[in-house]
């Protein structure tokens, strides 16, 4: 054979190997919640070292759900656990766990301002009630309230704490993945809302606190404790460990007590089918146990908190069962 044959013969089973693997690969596609959006493309993303492509559409919990219960994706994702009347539409059976837990920063562009804001401000300044800069003492210039304008599961954790800390907040408004909200501009995802705020000068809004990054800042918050802590690993840890699970492992705690919690703090929610998934299931299981394990080492980096303990075990408890 000359050298030119034994070159394209190895180039050509080379090539038919890559093929191989390629086609060996995995492809799951979820949608759902975009407060965890930036730690689960990264989680996905190792993943995909183990033959398993994640494609996550990141279109908010609201749309995460439906997609969810319509079966269109392999997986949904919520910040809000499931609710139970939504429960019995789901045929295949519900298999869902915590993935991580995250703090939600009250977010402001003013640049020389250092924010500290009671819970009653909070509620305040989305109420209206609230509408300059100079009532905060932090400035001149009116205030921009941006908020969510999809269903969003970062919604649902910021008015049901909302509603903790106000009366009123909780007459007039309440809480839900979508509210009436008195005062403000909407944004799509945590994305959109991330986008007003860089862009307007004198705004302030409610975001992830992965998302706050350039002339994003986030405010100290007063917590029930009467301290005033910023959302951070160490504060959102304190908040999240007080929250109790049920059997359909949901569970919230909209103003934690404790000295050192953070009062927005919130876990968030992967929604997986108990039947029905065919050769998936197995890549299913994979990657979740890849996002409850080794991605968990690298969330407090990307801005979430990390799960540990009896949280941990009962979402691989609960990945066990995913079956085809």
């Amino acid at each position: 054979m000359t050298f030119a044959k034994k070159a394209l013969s190895i180039g050509l089973l080379s090539g038919l190997g890559i093929a191989a693997a390629a086609s060996a690969q995995t492809t799951l596609n979820g949608a759902g919640a975009s407060f965890p959006a930036p730690f689960y493309q990264r989680a996905f993303a190792g993943a995909a070292g183990q033959g398993i492509m994640v494609n996550y559409q990141s279109v908010g919990s609201g749309a995460g759900v439906r997609q969810y219960i319509k079966e269109s994706v392999d997986f949904g994702a919520s910040d809000e656990p499931l609710k139970a009347s939504d429960y019995a539409k789901v045929k295949r059976g519900v298999v869902q766990f915590p993935a991580v837990g995250g703090t939600i920063a009250i977010a402001y562009n003013k640049p020389g301002c250092d924010l500290r804001l009671t819970q009653k401000q909070v509620a305040d300044i989305f109420l209206g009630k609230i509408s300059t800069w100079d009532q905060l003492k932090c400035g001149k210039g009116k205030i921009t309230v941006a908020h969510r304008s999809d269903g969003s599961g970062t919604t649902f954790a910021f008015t049901n704490s909302l509603s903790s800390f106000s009366s009123e907040w909780k007459s007039r408004v309440g809480e839900g993945k979508s509210v009436k909200w008195p005062v403000g501009v909407g944004g799509k995802g945590n994305e959109g809302v991330a986008g007003v705020i860089t862009n307007t000068p004198g705004s302030i809004g409610y975001l992830s606190r992965a998302f706050v990054k350039g002339p994003i800042k986030a405010a100290a918050l007063q917590n029930k404790a009467g301290n005033f802590v910023m959302p951070n690993l160490a504060s959102g840890t304190a908040a999240l460990n007080s929250i109790q699970l049920n059997g359909d492992l949901a569970g919230e705690d909209p103003n934690p007590a404790g000295a050192k919690s953070y009062p927005i703090s919130t876990l968030t929610w992967i929604l997986a089918y108990e039947k029905g998934n065919g050769s998936k299931a197995g890549a299913l299981r994979k990657t979740f146990l890849y996002l409850l394990g080794p991605a968990q080492n690298i969330s407090d980096d990307l801005g979430y908190v990390p799960l540990r303990g009896d949280i941990v075990k009962k979402s691989r408890a609960a990945v066990a069962r995913i079956g085809a």
